[in-house]
């Protein structure tokens, strides 16, 4: 008779052993079909089973980005009693006296390209809520609009469109969708900017378009980008004119100087119709209008504009950041000229104007954590035998105390002919007979604190 090499304990313990791996995959597969199983081994078990088919929700190369932007903005202009804004100033940036804003949060989602020249694609989203996307999404809005229209609560869809790279040559990229204006040295993103407030010509550039944009970099030197779009701030074909297409046509030719300390760019656009562009003056009912015109004929009855117009404008700025002062230094420039004209059944409101201008900024960073900015800028406007000139200088401080926090302050000045527009907002409704201007000097001072992520 054999005798058994184990003894009765270990027996006892290995039939033990094989009883609880049993139990354990009867429980496991009772975990798929019971809603009261033990989560620990469901959550396990189960994602052995679907690991092969399921939803990616965190797709590789697909990142999240943004910011919150808030402040409070002190105009020396306005009084209880009705309104007052400063010409060329933006919205939320001519709120009568003291108001505290929340000028955005933005949220933006990308798949950007690589650097591969392979067939390839992405996207990017950029959407903006706050005060800054009210006026945004409503450039042409109405002077002498008092505080209530200030809406933190407002959504604006910045940007939204697919990126396409074609092995072509050095890589050709391919933009299809809506996305941010190819014009002007400033962008809609504040803190991206060298001063908190926008300055006289970003209130005359495009802001987005919704179409189609290509773009080519021949070499390290020199880049291109040429589209075909529906015309400036517009989601359809007919723009202000009401008549034809609307198409537009953008060019750019961009120089990057060796070294890549400074570099200069040269943007076009060709509408086909007026566009829906600011006009940093009054705008009733559609048409822009200046505050001289609008003194001489305050009750003026417009008609709706049933001729055919166009639009050509040309941008050139550069930035230079000087080597022998260890990209501590930084200045720019930036300059417009932007012609309308055509035909109209109105000859105090035709579309036939020209606006040019130009601006000088300026940026040096004392240390890690401080810098200073002015920025001064001329914009002129010719329209049905008037000339307008306006001027503004501005001078912020900014401070990075902390890692992805910003802090800056702010002054600034405009001045002008006509500049300020005060008007009687009673009962919410512009009364324009009541309607006065000055020329200024106009004041403000605002403080800006921006958390990015």
């Amino acid at each position: 008779m054999s005798v058994n090499k184990h003894k009765p304990k270990e027996i006892v313990n290995k039939m033990i052993k094989n009883i609880t791996a049993i139990l354990g995959v009867l429980a496991a597969v009772a975990s798929l079909s019971l809603a009261d199983s033990a989560p620990e081994a469901s959550a396990q078990d189960t994602k052995k089973m679907v690991q092969n088919n399921f939803v990616e929700t965190a797709q590789k190369g697909i990142k999240l980005s943004g910011y919150v932007d808030a402040g409070y903005s002190y105009n020396f202009t306005g009084a209880s009693a009705g309104t007052s804004d400063v010409t060329g100033r933006f919205g939320s940036d001519t709120a009568a006296k003291g108001d505290f804003n929340l000028y955005a949060v933005k949220i933006a989602l990308e798949k950007a390209l690589t650097s591969e020249n392979k067939a390839q694609a992405g996207f990017r989203t950029d959407v903006m809520i706050g005060e800054d996307a009210y006026y945004l999404a409503n450039r042409n809005f109405v002077d002498g609009e008092d505080n209530t229209q200030q809406n933190s609560n407002y959504l604006f869809l910045e940007q939204a469109y697919v990126s396409i790279r074609a092995p072509v040559g050095n890589g050709w990229d391919f933009k299809v969708g809506k996305f941010a204006s190819i014009l002007g040295y400033e962008v809609m993103e504040r803190p991206a900017n060298m001063n908190t407030t926008y300055g006289l010509l970003f209130e005359r550039m495009p802001l987005y378009y919704t179409g189609v944009l290509s773009s080519y970099k021949f070499d390290d030197y020199l880049d291109a980008k040429l589209g075909v779009v529906n015309g400036s701030n517009t989601d359809n074909n007919t723009t202000t004119g009401l008549n034809g297409d609307g198409c537009a046509v953008l060019a750019a030719l961009n120089v990057t100087a060796p070294g890549g300390n400074a570099n200069w760019s040269n943007n076009f656009q060709y509408s086909s119709n007026s566009d829906n562009n600011t006009a940093s003056t009054a705008n009733i009912g559609g048409y822009t209008i200046s505050a001289a015109q609008l003194n001489t004929n305050p009750t003026q009855v417009l008609t709706a504009n049933s001729g055919s117009a166009y639009t050509l404008i040309y941008n050139s700025w550069g930035n230079w950041a000087p080597k022998f002062a260890d990209d501590k230094l930084l200045f720019a420039f930036n300059a417009l000229l932007l012609a309308t004209g055509g035909s109209s059944n109105n000859d105090l409101f035709s579309p036939n104007s020209t606006s040019y201008g130009a601006g000088a900024y300026a940026k040096y960073q004392f240390n890690d954590w401080f810098n200073l900015s002015s920025r001064g800028e001329y914009l002129g406007i010719s329209t049905n035998g008037a000339n307008i000139d306006w001027w503004e200088y501005t001078i912020t401080a900014g401070f990075n105390v902390i890692d992805n926090l910003l802090i800056r302050a702010e002054y600034r000045l405009d001045w002008g002919n006509d500049s300020v527009n005060n008007f009687d907002t009673g009962n919410n409704s512009v009364n324009l007979s009541n309607a006065s201007t000055s020329s200024g000097p106009a004041h403000y001072a605002g403080a800006e604190v921006v958390y990015s992520f």
